[in-house]
């Protein structure tokens, strides 16, 4: 019997070891901020004992009912958590796309080219095939890979970050893109990953919560939301995250990035509102961690405390992250932003939204 479990201490040790060979070799897992960056952070408020933390107290952790409730919905859950077929992506009007138009183009999930004042922006271009480091786990695309619309985008002037997840920061889209985009903008810390991936230095700005510039004609701003960051078992919350003000001189745009709801939304309507369009994450939920991540219903309720004029939900549609139907956050938060009078759009995935104008696209139901 002790040899057995001699033998099964040294099989775990040596798996260990490997895991963390891994870890470290596997590009997809990116970097940690350097020792003088960590110097920096520990002077501000929102750092404390080498990590990011959230305005108010946010509890992160897991009890075991909650694993093994999660073990038992994997085979009794919602049985719609994953579309029946492949998901088909609108044809990409590139003509649209270019033109010096404001406009907006959904890849799914978070990813989406926004076109204001004549930029092309990209904000968190995850376009891979699976939500993960390694190809054989994950969730995966519901709908192919999208990795070939980067040859056919024009020059992107810049792409924003929201946070470091998989599924917001994906290596093959970044090693894919990098070649065609002028500037990076990051929340503190993501830096360390896209320099990791090949990214010069001088072509990436990083933000705290609330910093503010002039980019191209636009302001931009980085502003707070309620959630956490990672890519490894060792580095959770060692970069920043939060969401994305951009305002242009016809069109005024906010988008959430991932987080619960909290009284920060109403902070950011008072500073920077009304918007002409905001995009809110508002899929992906659990009673589990409800903390850092919205249902639709509150999604709705972001939107109106930002002092939105006209929504869109996102963090949807590509991925199956959590344990409801697939298409029940676009279907709560059309029923939500109904009763709360909040003009919604729900555009096919590929589609381009034109901007700048009153929002009167009919909802086609494109998920039945």
């Amino acid at each position: 019997m002790k040899k057995v479990m001699v033998y099964l201490f040294i099989f775990l040790v040596v798996l260990l070891v490997c895991i963390l060979i891994f870890i470290n070799i596997n590009p997809a897992f990116g970097s940690n901020p350097s020792k003088n960056q960590k110097e920096q952070f520990s002077q501000l408020n929102n750092y404390k004992g080498g990590k990011f933390v959230n305005l108010i107290p946010t509890k992160m952790e897991f009890s075991a009912a909650d694993f093994s409730s999660m073990v038992a919905e994997n085979f009794s859950g919602a049985k719609n958590r994953n579309p029946k077929g492949q998901i088909a992506v609108s044809e990409i009007d590139w003509n649209k796309i270019k033109s010096e138009e404001d406009s907006l183009t959904w890849f799914g999930h978070s990813a989406f080219l926004l076109s204001i004042n004549n930029k092309k922006i990209l904000v968190d271009p995850m376009l891979g095939p699976v939500a993960s480091p390694v190809s054989f786990v994950g969730s995966k695309r519901y709908s192919k890979d999208l990795l070939y619309l980067f040859d056919k985008m024009p020059p992107i002037d810049a792409v924003f970050i929201t946070h470091d997840h998989y599924d917001h920061l994906d290596y093959p889209s970044i090693k894919k893109l990098k070649s065609k985009v002028n500037h990076f903008f990051v929340p503190l810390g993501v830096g360390a990953h896209l320099i990791n991936w090949g990214v010069n230095k001088e072509k990436i700005s990083e933000f705290n919560w609330w910093d503010e510039t002039e980019f191209n004609g636009l302001t931009v701003a980085f502003t707070p939301s309620k959630h956490f960051s990672g890519r490894g078992p060792l580095n959770r919350n060692s970069t920043l995250w939060g969401g994305w003000v951009i305002l242009g001189e016809k069109t005024r745009f906010y988008t959430s990035g991932d987080g619960g709801y909290d009284t920060h939304f109403k902070e950011i309507g008072k500073k920077y509102g009304p918007f002409d369009l905001t995009l809110i994450e508002g899929g992906q939920y659990d009673r589990r961690w409800s903390w850092v991540h919205m249902t639709p219903e509150q999604s709705v309720q972001a939107h109106l405390d930002v002092n939105g004029k006209n929504m869109m939900l996102i963090h949807w549609g590509a991925f199956t992250l959590a344990y409801h139907g697939w298409t029940e956050p676009i279907e709560r938060a059309l029923k939500a932003s109904e009763k709360s009078g909040v003009n919604m759009i729900a555009p096919k995935i590929g589609e381009t939204v034109p901007l700048g104008r009153e929002f009167s696209n009919p909802i086609s139901s494109w998920w039945e």
